[in-house]
């Protein structure tokens, strides 16, 4: 999206660890699968950008409902996109901290990296014609309408 400048934006409202990704993305979806197998404390909830919810926040942080061409993190309080997205995942994971070493390549030279493979995703390892298939247990992991709040 022309303008974007992709960096960490204040997400106060939003929950801790909640993962925006393309649900129709093998990409997207093998990664949201690898965290499922890895998550141990359950810290992260998952919203598909085709749910009600999904279209919401991309409106809000501007990212394309036709081309999601990031996918996005909430990381205590703040919005990560792209490869900062990545890596703050990744170090939250058990065994996982190393790639938080990520951080030391500039994003100027990490985003580019990852922009080549969401332009080309699509092309290079297709695309669901829906939605994944929710594993068992992980249902109530995945939210398509943002929580209610508490009174």
């Amino acid at each position: 999206m022309s303008g974007m400048t992709w960096k960490p934006q204040p997400a106060p409202d939003l929950p801790d660890g909640l993962v925006l990704f393309d649900g129709f993305c093998h990409v997207c979806s093998g990664g949201v699968q690898f965290l499922l197998a890895r998550d141990r404390n359950q810290q992260f909830s998952y919203v598909p950008c085709q749910s009600p919810w999904g279209y919401e926040i991309m409106a809000r942080y501007g990212i394309d409902r036709d081309f999601a061409e990031s996918f996005a993190f909430v990381d205590k309080g703040r919005i990560l996109f792209k490869s900062d997205a990545a890596i703050a995942i990744m170090r939250r994971l058990p065994y996982w901290g190393w790639a938080g070493m990520g951080w030391i390549i500039p994003r100027f030279i990490r985003d580019p990296l990852y922009d080549v493979l969401a332009r080309n995703r699509y092309k290079w390892f297709g695309k669901r014609q829906s939605c994944m298939v929710l594993p068992p247990g992980a249902t109530a992991r995945f939210l398509t309408e943002a929580p209610t709040k508490e009174n």
